[in-house]
Order: C-alpha cells, then sequence, then structure tokens
C-alpha cells in the first residue's frame, strides 16, 4: 500500500511541477504575446479605470475626465476644445493619441515612472499611479485672440517669446473639438469619418504640419544673408536692380506690385517689398550663403520638435542662378510652417540669437509637485548682433511707414513683413496673405513677443488678398494680448491698399 501512495505522491508532485511550469511559461515566456494580443482588454480597461491627468493653460485645465459608469469607465473631455485642439491633440478610446496627449501620454495616463513617490514600494504593489498635469507655456489671451482673428478662415498663427523659446500661441483653422473622438460609440467613429473626409481637414494642424511658400517674409531671411555676407552695407544706398528683372539664364522677367522698385535702396524695397530688389540680392548673396543662413534658421531641419514633430521648413540648396532668384523672395521651392517663420521673427528680435521653441512648461504629479522642468533648449546664433540690429530697422520701417501699417500698435514698436505667396500650376491658386512680426512695448527692455500669419482664404478675390490687409490685423491683436507689458487698444496708419497696389 506505500508503494501506491509513494507513486500518488510523485505523481501529483509531477502534476504540480507541470501546472508551475506552465503558470511560468504563460506568465514570463508568453507574457509579451499575450500582452499585445487584441483579444486581451485587461491593459485597456485598466487605462481607463482612473482620470487622466490635465493639459493645463494659465494654470487652468483645458481637459477633464468624465466617468461614464462602462467598462472603459473615464473618456476624455474638453473645455474649448477647437480653440486648443492644435496643442491638446485628441485622446480617443478607439483612435488613440495625438499631440500633447501623445507625447506627454506617460504622465497624462500615470504610467511614467517618475510619477511614482516611492518607485520600489510600487514595483511591489503594482498599484497605479494618478495621472499628472502638464503645464503648457500657452498665453489664453495671444491664443484667444488668435483663433478670433482667422474667425474661420483657412490659416494658422503661432506666436513664440523671443527671449526663450516659449510658445505663446499655437492656432489653426478651421478646427474641430476634440471631444467628439474621445469615447468609442458609434458616434464617434462617425465623427472620425466625417472629419477624416472634410475637405477643409479640419484636424491638419497648419501651424506645424503644414507648409507654404512663404512669399516675401523669406526676405528678412535674405537681407540677413546679405547683411552678414557683406553684400549690403548700405541700406540707403540705390542697388543696381532693373525693373523687371530677367531671372539670370532665361528670358523670365520678375516684376513687382509696387512702384518704384528699379535700382530701390535695400530700405525702400524691403519696406515696399520689391522682388526684383530681393531676387537679385539672392543671386548675389550665392547659393552657399543663402543656403547656410536659412538652415541657421531652421529650414531643411528633420528634428524640431516642440516636444511633438513639426514638418521641416525647406530651401532648396541645389538650385540654378534663376531658381535662387525665385528661392530668394519665399518662391520657388521655399517652403515654411507658420512656427518656422515665428522663428525667423523672434531670433531678429533677439539680437541674432535663435531660442528653440518649446510648449511645455513643466510636468506635476496630481497634487502639483513637478516632475519635469522646462522644455528650454540652449539657443544659437543665427547672425551677428550687427545685422539683427538693422533688420530690426528694416522691419520697424514696414509698420510704421511700408506694407504693414495695419499692424502698428500705440504706444508699441512693432516691427513686420508683409507675404503675398503665389502657387498652384501657373500660379493660379488665390495667393497666401502672410505677415510677421515682432512687438517691444514702450517700457520693455526687449521685445516680448513675435507672431507669424498665415491665411490661405480660397473665398476671397485674389486682388484682396495682400500680407498686409488679411493677415497683418491678425498678427497686431496677438501682439496686444500676447505681450506681457500689457500693449494699446486702437490700431493706427492707413490701410496702404488704397495708396498702392499690394505689395508682398
Amino acid at each position: 500500500m506505500a508503494r501506491y501512495i509513494r507513486h500518488a505522491c510523485v505523481f501529483c508532485a509531477l502534476l504540480l511541477a507541470a501546472l508551475l511550469a506552465n503558470a511560468t511559461r504563460v506568465q514570463v515566456v508568453q507574457s509579451r504575446e499575450y500582452d499585445g494580443n487584441p483579444a486581451n482588454r485587461r491593459a485597456t480597461i485598466a487605462r481607463y479605470q482612473q482620470p487622466r491627468g490635465d493639459i493645463l493653460v494659465g494654470g487652468v485645465p483645458v481637459t477633464g475626465s468624465m466617468d461614464t459608469g462602462e467598462q472603459l469607465r473615464y473618456e476624455r473631455t474638453y473645455r474649448n476644445g477647437p480653440l486648443y485642439a492644435p496643442v491638446t491633440g485628441f485622446s480617443s478610446q478607439m483612435y488613440g493619441t495625438t499631440f500633447l496627449e501623445h507625447t506627454e501620454d506617460g504622465v497624462l495616463s500615470g504610467t511614467d515612472p517618475m510619477l511614482a513617490p516611492l518607485p520600489l514600494w510600487n514595483d511591489v504593489t503594482r498599484a497605479p499611479n494618478r495621472g499628472g498635469d502638464v503645464v503648457t507655456t500657452l498665453d489664453r489671451r495671444a491664443q484667444e485672440a488668435a483663433y478670433r482673428g482667422l474667425a474661420g478662415r483657412k490659416g494658422a498663427v503661432a506666436a513664440v517669446e523671443p527671449a526663450t523659446g516659449r510658445v505663446l500661441a499655437l492656432v489653426t483653422s478651421p478646427s474641430y473639438d476634440p471631444a467628439e473622438l474621445s469615447g468609442n460609440n458609434e458616434a464617434v467613429a462617425a465623427a472620425w469619418d466625417r472629419l477624416n473626409h472634410d475637405p477643409e481637414k479640419p484636424m491638419l494642424n497648419r501651424a506645424v504640419r503644414q507648409t507654404y511658400p512663404p512669399g516675401s517674409t523669406f526676405k528678412v531671411v535674405t537681407a540677413a544673408a546679405a547683411l552678414d555676407a557683406g553684400v549690403v552695407t548700405d541700406l540707403d544706398a540705390r542697388t543696381d536692380s532693373p525693373d523687371p528683372y530677367r531671372l539670370p539664364g532665361t528670358t523670365t522677367r520678375l516684376t513687382n506690385e509696387a512702384d518704384g522698385c528699379a535700382d530701390a535702396s535695400v530700405r525702400d524695397a524691403f519696406e515696399w517689398s520689391c522682388n526684383t530688389v530681393f531676387a537679385k540680392l539672392g543671386v548675389d548673396v550665392g547659393v552657399r550663403d543663402m543656403a547656410a543662413m536659412a538652415q541657421a534658421f531652421g529650414f531643411n531641419d528633420t528634428g524640431v520638435r516642440i516636444p511633438f514633430a513639426v514638418s521641416p521648413s525647406t530651401f532648396d540648396t541645389t538650385v540654378d542662378k534663376a531658381q535662387l532668384a525665385l528661392s530668394s523672395i519665399g518662391q520657388y521651392n521655399t517652403r515654411a510652417t507658420p512656427l518656422q517663420m515665428a522663428m525667423v521673427a523672434a531670433a531678429v528680435a533677439d539680437g541674432g540669437r535663435l531660442r528653440p521653441p518649446y510648449l511645455v512648461e513643466r510636468t506635476t504629479r496630481h497634487g502639483g509637485e513637478t516632475v519635469t522642468g522646462s522644455g528650454a533648449r540652449p539657443g544659437r546664433q543665427v547672425m551677428r548682433p550687427a545685422t539683427a540690429a538693422r533688420l530690426r530697422e528694416l522691419m520697424a520701417g514696414v509698420v510704421r511707414d511700408g506694407t504693414g501699417t495695419n499692424a502698428a500698435l500705440p504706444g508699441v514698436l512693432v516691427g513686420g513683413k508683409t507675404g503675398t505667396a503665389q502657387h498652384g500650376v501657373g500660379n493660379a491658386g488665390v495667393p497666401y496673405a502672410w505677415f510677421v512680426s515682432w512687438a517691444q512695448p514702450e517700457n520693455a527692455p526687449e521685445p516680448q513677443v513675435a507672431v507669424a500669419v498665415v491665411v490661405e482664404d480660397a473665398s476671397a478675390d485674389r486682388g484682396e488678398i495682400s500680407g498686409g490687409g488679411n493677415a497683418a490685423p491678425i498678427a497686431r491683436e496677438v501682439m496686444r494680448h500676447g505681450s506681457r507689458a500689457g500693449v494699446g487698444t486702437e490700431a493706427v496708419g492707413p490701410d496702404l491698399r488704397a495708396v498702392r497696389p499690394a505689395a508682398g
């Protein structure tokens, strides 16, 4: 009898060992396979079992979490969703995450190990951490001013603080409400289908993911290259620039919208946006120095993140002289995001130093304790300080006496550059209206905000599109509200479209 008992004990021990081996195989060896299996909903259920952390603007949450009482318990909510959509992105139970909801998902969902006050204890208990918060650099008033200014027209606005690189406004229009995509019901699927098939592309973040020909706003870069290279030494000296200007090696003649551009000085050509002067100036500088200056400003950089990725702005480095002439006035293959052009204006405003833009001021635990600090990074010198000072002088002249008077503000030194960018087959498309600028209140030691605006209004008459007429008033309102020193309430200066033909 004892022999049978021993056999039974051995058999039971073997069965127990087999069970333990199988449990080890399932829980250790095949854990990744089971975790990644679409049929395994445990991770998804756990993800939505607690409220998500918030994204803050000016210390106030613009996101929230709603208890649905369902299996996927907490659903994302948004305050002023269309206003902040280019920043927050969406957090959807069906379609994942985008923008800050994506790049800061570890903090917001509570899965970032840095959120644990006692990491070793959390490893033992496996207790979930409460989602942390993301504090943005946005200025609420500047963001609202940009959104109101676009008023539903297709376009975008980007504003940065020159001395730090803090992104103060990031707006795209038309926009959408991310809350439409939060849940997992049929309405969410219908909203996803509608938004993705909308010809106006409301989910496209035009401020950082769309590139446009920058038109005459690129003349800031061309002027910087010419001054830094010593091609231009006197802003008021007459230039050898015929009107029209025949593009080198071709029979194509480049003309101007404005009058009086023949042999105009760089100052006058900048104020009235003479294409012929700056096209020839780019050729005189040469492709090497033009490309070097463009790249110093950030063109052709594929690694810009704020923290989500920004589409690279481009300047073609393999052009011939005719193509270089067009590239130097922001046409041909030259393309830029609104954020890139805000960076150009910011570098001029900050004495030629470019601070990389960033959107996250800090991340915190749910109780407010800081987890990570500012996203600020070291800047780089783009041009000589003397060159930047002369460019500020030129840009101030545009707003005081040139094509950008619609951006003027009382009690504030404003510098700007208008742009009217051609596009489409044979330049048949309605031109894009651009304006880039910076503002320095009289009681401030340095410029406090740099802005880029682009308006692509397909409903407008072609002859009414101009950077000074369409984009400058939007920039003015953003500068008015985006300056910490406080600025005036009324614009000054006439609308020059009644005096001269619209110029870039």
